[in-house]
């Protein structure tokens, strides 16, 4: 009976229509944030991927451990700009060495979050993080989301602001 509820109300959430432009609805909530860093990709892939370090600069994900290789489950602490500090443990599921980072993890339909730093060459000193997470399911609307955004970008910052620490890159692209 409760696995026909769930099938019921996963083909309803996801006959959820989206407007364009749209970054919330009913089962679906996207978060989308960026920022340029002065540096070459590989920089700046070297910093993200060194989660070991993590806890020396990162606001938000104070702590990640696990292995970076897909499929590998990770546990991510996190502390939200609100104070709230929780572990999650996701599995890494894109690891695309310069370009792109993913975990993500959870029951689809019920509550699945996916979690995407991107990295993209501007110029050969620019480059563009673009952090965004993907949570959709029902049970979406019960959760705590709202301190999420403001600690992405506090996470970018941080992020820029360690990459020109480590490898004087410089102040603008």
């Amino acid at each position: 009976m409760l696995r026909h509820l769930v099938t019921s109300l996963t083909i309803v959430c996801a006959a959820t229509p989206m407007l364009a432009g749209t970054t919330e609805s009913f089962a679906r909530l996207s978060i989308d944030t960026a920022i340029d860093i002065p540096a070459p990709a590989e920089v700046v892939w070297d910093v993200l991927a060194d989660i070991e370090a993590y806890p020396e600069w990162n606001p938000y994900h104070v702590r990640v451990d696990g292995v970076l290789e897909i499929g590998e489950k990770l546990a991510v602490h996190v502390v939200k700009p609100n104070g709230t500090a929780l572990t999650v443990h996701p599995h890494l599921m894109e690891f695309d060495r310069g370009k792109s980072l993913v975990w993500g993890g959870g029951p689809a339909g019920i509550f699945r979050g996916v979690h995407r730093f991107d990295l993209e060459t501007l110029s050969p000193a620019c480059t563009r993080l673009r952090h965004t997470e993907i949570f959709s399911g029902l049970f979406i609307q019960f959760a705590e989301l709202d301190a999420i955004e403001h600690g992405y970008v506090l996470m970018n910052r941080a992020l820029r602001d360690r990459v020109a620490a480590v490898h004087g890159t410089g102040e603008n692209c």
